[in-house]
């Protein structure tokens, strides 16, 4: 669920940002660069050549159930990032009973 869809970078047009309270799918995840955060991209929304150099989302933005929290860990395994510590990429993102 999005819970920050705050400072929408002036690149993606509104149509293909997020909404606060809204829930998404999580396809992938990766580590964005300079900022070595976690960032995501998303089933419903495609953040193209148009958006470039925006082409996924930081994980902050969202909250993940904590039932959600071993497929999150396979999707990492599965996205080839397991190579960064998982406290680490855990640290940026909530994780919240009842979202």
């Amino acid at each position: 669920m999005c819970i920050d869809d705050s400072n929408r970078p002036a690149k993606i047009p509104q149509d293909r940002w997020v909404k606060k309270g809204e829930e998404y799918t999580i396809i992938f995840v990766t580590t964005v660069l300079p900022q070595e955060e976690l960032a995501i991209q998303l089933d419903e929304i495609l953040l193209d050549d148009d958006c470039v150099p925006f082409a996924y989302f930081l994980a902050k933005r969202f909250a993940i159930r904590k039932s959600d929290t071993e497929a999150m860990i396979q999707l990492m395994r599965d996205s080839d990032i397991m190579d960064a510590s998982i406290k680490n990429l855990f640290d940026q993102v909530w994780i919240e009973d009842g979202v």
